[in-house]
């Protein structure tokens, strides 16, 4: 009776779990390379905890095709070349089928060209210019962050903002931004009245460009940094600066928001995925629940990015079949032109590897949620 039971109940779950010689199937190893002890660690640990919690619902449902997912973690606190070395050592392990969600520009460029048959599925950067590169092994799940700035500029615009700042990091994160803002602020006839400047993404030195915005007054500046950018909220506001400020999705962090209580309030951000506190859409429902399952009840944009980046690789790793390889999970994530996730559709094909181009604009209210 008892092995009648968990062949049923194996077979409610998805069928692989009830049986022993899937069970004896060797585990598909995935990296995922992120900051978990750097500037960034809280994208990097939300990234990690929403990747683990669907790999975990898959494994507990049987794997896919037997087959259970390990997620392996790799700590590059931010540095380019420990991605680099993180990338050329999940290479050399055969057993390791594809990387997850690289997090940052710099790293995501270095995993990129440390790994060239690997597959990589969603880093965590808009970074436009990553993209024209030829990486046909490389599948992104966000909108770059041209279409992030051409959203924020234009809500501003439609609510009768004029008078728009930028501040950017100097370094490819800080100028690609740039030259987004500049041309969608061309668009729409508005010439920013104020460039201020950090030194880089990791710089704590952000009180000039807070007293630049603030002299300058405009009514809203597009924020252009990540992890240092509760450090500039709150840098302006000690300035006496009083402008609006919408950050790009690489700012909405929950432990950056929790950082600035009070004043995080107001502020506008950029979402390249549906809000994780709505139950609108069946994706989030079902991120929800696996968080939960994992005993995580805190949610965040980071952690349903990751989810969403682990259940692609998931579905590639389905269609590849029981024997994938790394060039054949290329091949089958090619082939998902059309993945409705509940509420977020990917889609890739042949030479097209940007996913998604979902974007919307949220506010932080009471409690550091966000609100669309």
């Amino acid at each position: 009776r008892r092995r009648a039971l968990a062949a049923l109940l194996g077979a409610a779950l998805g069928g692989a779990a009830a049986s022993p010689r899937a069970q004896d199937k060797p585990a598909w190893r995935i990296g995922a390379i992120v900051d978990a002890s750097g500037v960034e660690k809280a994208n990097g640990g939300g990234l990690h905890q929403g990747s683990s919690a669907c790999l975990d619902a898959i494994n507990r449902a049987g794997g896919v095709h037997g087959r259970r997912l390990e997620l392996v973690l790799a700590d590059d606190r931010f540095d380019p070349d420990t991605s680099r070395r993180h990338a050329q050592a999940f290479v050399g392990d055969e057993a390791c089928i594809a990387l997850l969600h690289p997090l940052g520009t710099r790293q995501s460029a270095a995993i990129i060209e440390a790994a060239p048959q690997m597959p990589i599925v969603g880093p965590s950067t808009g970074t436009l210019a990553l993209r024209t590169k030829p990486a046909p092994h490389v599948f992104w799940l966000r909108a770059h962050y041209g279409q992030e700035v051409d959203k924020l500029v234009g809500t501003a615009v439609a609510q009768g903002i004029s008078s728009i700042g930028v501040v950017h990091s100097k370094d490819a994160l800080g100028e690609s931004v740039l030259a987004a803002c500049q041309a969608a602020l061309a668009r729409h006839g508005r010439p920013p009245p104020v460039l201020a400047t950090t030194p880089g993404t990791t710089s704590p030195e952000v009180e000039p460009a807070a007293q630049a915005i603030a002299r300058a007054a405009p009514q809203l500046v597009v924020m252009s940094l990540a992890g240092t950018a509760p450090l500039f909220v709150r840098a302006l506001r000690r300035a006496g600066g009083h402008s609006t400020v919408y950050g790009l999705s690489i700012a909405a962090s929950t432990t950056g928001i929790r950082e600035l209580g009070d004043l995080a309030r107001g502020l506008g951000f950029s979402i390249i995925v549906p809000s994780p506190f709505s139950q609108k859409h069946a994706v989030v429902r079902q991120y929800q629940a696996d968080m939960h399952a994992r005993g995580l009840t805190e949610f965040s944009l980071a952690s349903l990015e990751g989810w969403i980046d682990a259940r692609v690789l998931a579905e590639g790793l389905r269609r590849a079949g029981p024997n994938a390889t790394r060039a054949s999970l290329i091949t089958a994530l090619e082939q998902i032109e059309q993945l409705d996730l509940g509420g977020f559709r990917v889609g890739f094909g042949a030479g097209r590897r940007e996913g998604s181009r979902f974007v919307d604009v949220a506010v932080v209210g009471q409690g550091g949620r966000v609100h669309i």
